[in-house]
């Protein structure tokens, strides 16, 4: 009887903490915004994107919300809302949220242990080259530093410098 009681509080202990890791993991996008639309493209680095582009981006990024496979690169330039704490678990990811639209706040991924720290603050527009994925908050952007076997390599720009 004891033992099924402890394997009772062992589950609801982990779903607990499950549920508070995504809680803090994941965007929040109910919040409205004042900010004028951002720039969003799926050209190469080093392209200015043009308003079809982003449209193009953001109607992928809101049709993704049906498609939970979603998973594609895009240049997106949008305004930090808000910093998290670092990732720990694997390897540590910096995070914070970027709004590019009205309607869609994103989750940044960074990996802090194969690229710089990027000195964002909340307030400040940022450009990223990064894979967009879909997830049940909205989406993360990640791999926006170098990769090591050279695939899926992406970028930050903060105040006219490039982390990779």
């Amino acid at each position: 009887m004891q033992k099924n009681v402890t394997k009772t509080v062992v589950v609801l202990v982990g779903a607990g903490l499950l549920a508070l890791y995504q809680h803090f993991q994941q965007p929040n996008n109910t919040q409205a915004s004042t900010r004028p639309p951002t720039t969003v493209s799926t050209q190469t680095q080093g392209s200015k994107p043009s308003s079809a582009d982003y449209q193009q981006v953001v109607e992928k990024i809101r049709n993704s919300r049906n498609n939970p496979d979603a998973k594609f690169r895009a240049i997106v330039q949008g305004t930090v809302v808000k910093l998290l704490k670092d990732d720990r678990e694997g390897s540590p990811h910096q995070r914070f949220l970027v709004e590019i639209a009205p309607d869609i706040t994103l989750l940044v991924a960074h990996n802090i242990e194969l690229a710089p720290r990027v000195p964002v603050q909340q307030g400040e527009t940022i450009t990223l080259n990064a894979e967009y994925v879909w997830n049940d908050k909205g989406g993360v952007l990640h791999w926006t530093h170098h990769d090591p076997q050279g695939r899926k390599s992406g970028w930050i720009e903060v105040a006219g410098k490039r982390y990779e």
